[in-house]
C-alpha cells in the first residue's frame, strides 16, 4: 500500500431507476482500488433526480450547482424515470451539471472486453477500440427556439442548433490531442449535404484544425455512412469527434457493437479543470430491472475508473479495468444482460476481488 495517501473530495448523484444500485457498487470497487494505491474519497451523497422532482418540483435544489462545485469530482448514476417527461429530467439536473460546469468535453471509449460477445460478425477485441468525443455544451442541444398557434393547423416549433467558433475549435483540437495520445487518426462526423449552415461551418473548422496537427490523419463522414461503417467497418476508427447530437447517437451505436450498454464508461469533463467534471455510464435508468438488483455495475465501475485515471490516479484507474477484463475474460460472472445470472453485488464483488 502506498504511504502517500491523495485524497479527494467526490460528489455522489445516484439518481433515478437502477442508479443507487450501481453507484455504491463503484464505489465499492473504488475504495478497494483506493487502499492498494494509496488514494482516499470523502463521499457526499446528493438525494437529486426524478424522486427529488416529485417533493421538490425540480429536480435539484436552486443551488445545486454551486453545492458540487468545490468539488475534485462527481459520480453520477442514471437520470429519469417514468411520471417526470424525460426533456424534464434531463434540462432539470443532467444538463445543467454539464453546461454550467463547463463539461463541455463528453468522451465515450468504445472497446470490445474479453470474453464479450459483439452483434457483429467475425469481429473480436483487435476490431473495437475508439474514442469518441463528443461536444457536450452547445450545438443541437439547445433550448432556444418556441412554439407558435399551438392547438391549430398552423401551428409549427422552432429549435435553434449553436454552433461556436470557440466550442468547435476546443472540442475538434481536444479529438486531436487525444489521437495523438492513441493512434493518430480522427474521424469527423458531419452532414452538411442536408444540414446547410451549422456542419459546413463544422467541416470549415475541421479542416482549419486540422493543419494545426500535420501528424494526425483524417478522414469525414456523412453521419449515416458513418453509422454504417461503425457496423461494417469498426477497426478504421481511432477517435471519432462528433457534435452534442451525433455524438449522442453514435455513443450508444458504439456501446451496443462493443457488446452491451451496460459496460459502457462515459466521462463529462472540463479540460481545464477549473470545475469539477462528472463520470456516469452510458446507460440510462432502466425502471423495468430497478430494485431488483440485477443491473450490471460495470458502466459505472470503469465510469470510476475514467474518474480515478482524470484526477491524476493512473495506476488505480488501470487496475481497476484490468480486473474488469479478467473477471470478464473468465466468463464466472455475469449478470443478466450478458447472459448470465449474477446479481449487481456479485458482479462488484468479483471485480473487487480481481483487484488482488
Amino acid at each position: 500500500m502506498a504511504t502517500n495517501v491523495r485524497n479527494f473530495r467526490v460528489a455522489l448523484v445516484p439518481g433515478d431507476g437502477i442508479g443507487p444500485e450501481v453507484v455504491p457498487a463503484a464505489v465499492r470497487v473504488l475504495e478497494a482500488a483506493g487502499k492498494r494505491f494509496g488514494v482516499s474519497f470523502a463521499w457526499q451523497e446528493f438525494p437529486w433526480g426524478c424522486a427529488y422532482h416529485a417533493r421538490h418540483g425540480r429536480m435539484m435544489p436552486e443551488d445545486g450547482i454551486a453545492m458540487v462545485r468545490g468539488f475534485d469530482a462527481i459520480l453520477l448514476g442514471a437520470v429519469g424515470y417514468p411520471g417526470v417527461p424525460d426533456h424534464v429530467s434531463l434540462w432539470g439536473l443532467l444538463i445543467p451539471l454539464r453546461r454550467e460546469l463547463r463539461q463541455y468535453v463528453n468522451l465515450r471509449p468504445i472497446k470490445l472486453l474479453p470474453g464479450i460477445r459483439t452483434p457483429l460478425a467475425g469481429r473480436t477485441a483487435k476490431d473495437i477500440d475508439f474514442m469518441i468525443v463528443r461536444e457536450n455544451n452547445e450545438g443541437e442541444y439547445s433550448s432556444i427556439g418556441g412554439r407558435a398557434y399551438a392547438g391549430t393547423d398552423d401551428e409549427f416549433v422552432i429549435q435553434e442548433s449553436i454552433f461556436t467558433r470557440k466550442g468547435v475549435d476546443r472540442i475538434q483540437r481536444y479529438a486531436f490531442d487525444l489521437a495523438r495520445k492513441r493512434r493518430g487518426h480522427v474521424t469527423s462526423a458531419t452532414k452538411s449535404n442536408g444540414i446547410a449552415v451549422t456542419m459546413p461551418y463544422w467541416d470549415e473548422r475541421f479542416a482549419v484544425n486540422a493543419k494545426l496537427y500535420p501528424d494526425v490523419k483524417t478522414a469525414q463522414y456523412h453521419i449515416d455512412i458513418l453509422a454504417a461503417h461503425f457496423v461494417q467497418k469498426p477497426d478504421i476508427f481511432d477517435v471519432v469527434v462528433a457534435s452534442n447530437l451525433f455524438g449522442d447517437i453514435l455513443s450508444d451505436l458504439g456501446a451496443a457493437i462493443a457488446g452491451s450498454i451496460g459496460l459502457a464508461p462515459a466521462g463529462n469533463i472540463n479540460p481545464e479543470r477549473e470545475f469539477p467534471s462528472m463520470f456516469e455510464p452510458v446507460h440510462g435508468s432502466a425502471p423495468d430491472i430497478a430494485g431488483l438488483g440485477l443491473a450490471n455495475p460495470i458502466g459505472e465501475i470503469a465510469s470510476g475508473a475514467m474518474m480515478l485515471d482524470h484526477l491524476g490516479c493512473p495506476e488505480a484507474a488501470a487496475a481497476i479495468a484490468a480486473a474488469i477484463e479478467r473477471v470478464l475474460g473468465e466468463g464466472h460472472c455475469r449478470t443478466r444482460d450478458l447472459g448470465g445470472t449474477a446479481t449487481t453485488a456479485e458482479m462488484a464483488r468479483a471485480v473487487e476481488g480481481a483487484l488482488a
